[in-house]
């Protein structure tokens, strides 16, 4: 495995970073269905989410709520639903089992954008929006 002079040695390196207008719910819903967890949660005093990091596997997102645009960072972020329901990236998740998850998915209300299915280059997987129109990918695919 070839190494990065810039990446740091650690856990994972690689963290994506979401908002949600409802972080509440979101990290409940996150954990309920897709299986992530708590691993901080640093509320602001309206109750809205100042910052929180999720675990999965080895794996972490970092997520908060939208604060408007007061921020540098808030005014380069943009919600799928300012953009017509468009993302402009999502996270792919390798998981043991991706029927099981499909199957919880679909139960908790995300929206199917690509149906389980077995993939030429290997893996099982499928693609769906979460409650408030972010893209997730999970598979089976290990590309390592």
């Amino acid at each position: 495995m070839s190494t990065n002079a810039y990446a740091k040695p650690t856990r994972a390196t690689v963290i994506p970073c979401l908002r949600y207008r409802n972080a509440p719910a979101a990290i409940d819903w996150l954990c309920a269905t897709f299986g992530f967890q708590k691993h901080a949660v640093y509320p602001n005093e309206d109750g809205s989410i100042a910052h929180a990091q999720l675990t999965f596997g080895n794996g972490m997102i970092m997520l908060g709520s939208v604060a408007g645009k007061e921020s540098n960072w808030g005014r380069t972020i943009k919600q799928p639903d300012e953009i017509g329901g468009a993302e402009t990236q999502s996270a792919y998740l390798i998981v043991a089992d991706a029927d099981v998850l499909y199957e919880r998915a679909k139960a908790a209300g995300a929206e199917i954008l690509l149906q389980i299915r077995d993939e030429d280059y290997g893996g099982r997987g499928f693609i769906c929006r979460d409650l408030e129109g972010h893209v997730w990918s999970f598979g089976t695919y290990d590309p390592w």
